[in-house]
């Protein structure tokens, strides 16, 4: 059979003179000297544990494969959470398999031979000379600790990711960390920080531009790339109303300096382990009165929440916490009429804070999320687990329940937290909370 290349259709014809010259003089590169990656004793105890959880049956666990953009660009690849978690590893159509056994292989597109064939400079998705160099099956081997075959020799059959038994329970082998992942999210978390400040550097310059939420996104984007293997998700950099728009991505606002900033990003680790930040920021470097209001009444939700938050507790109970804050603010103000136990069970609070108060944190953003709700939504709070906290107010531009002065104010403060033997710790510490914190904080980096 002829060798099928992913070539474009630009590409120009190789003679036989070339494809003979192609195949000879080149250095032999393999690598002797590997050691096996800091993370892969821990991914060989999970693939026991998954193993022991479907004794005698034969599982099948796929990285995922690449995804057109246009034409014949893909998009920058990244592999299923589950196959990295049991793994380490990150290439293209890259297979993990648990025999009945409990023997893993992991079969593998090995970098092709220089000496035959010609993929490895004419194929676009998988050439060497096009995408950077693959390890061979032995090389594999010892970077990821497990059993390496060619990918032509798997058997698919078994129990894969679209089998929903197989699929929630790895979500909730995820649910605690291991000191391995703590680790990996808390420099995630690091490398967000470092981010958020050099966003906040940036302000003064992204005010003169006419896409200055856009040039902000930019200035994290080169943190996460420098520091990490991308940002974890898009972006919210949200000025103005556009802070009431809860998933705001297309940031091609202008920034107006007596506006708020709400900026919602994170640091995705190269181990694919990602951070989830949100900060509210007047632009001025002071809040006004009214923003200050605003942005206390989330902050003292927020310490609610926080307050909650140790080994036993309902995961719902540190949501209900910030609501029954946010609730009793909203009477306060006027916004709201009645009890605040009755408006709680009507939920007329929604109207102005919209979404939940967190959600568990790891590989993905929304970490777990096929976990079963008797083990997520429902289940307790364990020490290990990682999780957001992250009540905001969003005060549409055009709702007239809302007093002129408080339409298109955004407000968002979210933290990464993780629970403790007796609590939980704030991994995002570095970032200031208080509202005189944030303005200390700003005028700092602001002078500097």
């Amino acid at each position: 059979m002829s060798e099928q290349l992913n070539t474009g259709s630009h590409d120009l014809p190789i003679t036989e003179e070339l494809a003979a010259f192609m195949r000879t003089g080149w250095a032999d590169t393999r690598r002797t000297d590997l050691s096996p990656l800091p993370i892969a004793p821990w991914t060989a105890k999970r693939r026991a544990a998954l193993a022991s959880r479907f004794p005698g049956e034969r599982l099948v666990i796929p990285a995922g494969g690449l995804k057109v953009r246009s034409n014949d660009s893909d998009y920058r690849f990244r592999p299923h959470s589950a196959y990295s978690y049991l793994t380490g590893a990150g290439e293209p159509d890259d297979v993990l398999v648990i025999e009945p056994s409990g023997e893993a292989v992991l079969y593998l597109r090995p970098r092709s031979p220089r000496e035959e064939g010609q993929e490895f400079y004419r194929d676009r998705r998988f050439g060497e000379f096009w995408v950077g160099r693959r390890p061979d099956l032995a090389e594999a081997a010892r970077l990821y600790g497990l059993e390496c075959a060619h990918i032509d020799e798997l058997d698919p059959r078994g129990r894969s990711l679209d089998d929903p038994e197989v699929e929630s329970f790895l979500s909730e082998m995820r649910l605690v960390k291991d000191e391995w992942e703590l680790g990996e999210l808390q420099g995630a978390v690091d490398a967000t920080v470092r981010g958020f400040e050099d966003v906040a550097r940036a302000i003064p310059q992204a005010l003169g531009h006419t896409r200055g939420e856009r040039y902000l996104e930019g200035v994290f984007g080169l943190r996460s790339r420098l520091e990490g293997n991308a940002v974890g998700y898009d972006s919210i950099v949200a000025s103005g109303a556009h802070a009431c728009v809860l998933h705001w991505i297309r940031n091609d606002g202008r920034l107006n300096r007596d506006e708020l900033l709400l900026l919602d990003a994170g640091v995705e680790a190269d181990t694919l382990y990602t951070a989830d930040v949100t900060r509210t920021l007047p632009l001025s470097g002071r809040f006004s009165p009214v923003q200050r209001q605003v942005y206390e009444l989330v902050y003292e939700a927020q310490e609610a929440a926080i307050a909650t938050l140790r080994p036993g507790v309902r995961f719902r109970e540190f949501h209900q916490a910030a609501m029954r804050v946010i609730t009793t603010g909203l009477v306060e103000w006027g916004l709201l009429k009645g009890s605040v136990d009755s408006l709680m069970e009507a939920g007329l609070y929604r109207r102005y804070t919209l979404c939940s108060s967190g959600h568990m944190l790891g590989m993905d953003v929304h970490d777990c999320a096929k976990a079963r709700a008797s083990q997520y939504l429902d289940g307790v709070l364990e020490e290990g687990q990682v999780l957001t906290v992250e009540p905001g107010l969003y005060l549409q531009q055009d709702d007239l329940t809302l007093p002129a002065e408080f339409r298109g104010i955004g407000v968002r403060i979210e933290d990464d937290l993780v629970i403790t033997a007796d609590g939980a710790r704030l991994m995002s510490a570095g970032l200031p909370r208080h509202p005189d914190e944030v303005e200390s904080w700003m005028a700092e980096l602001l002078a500097g």
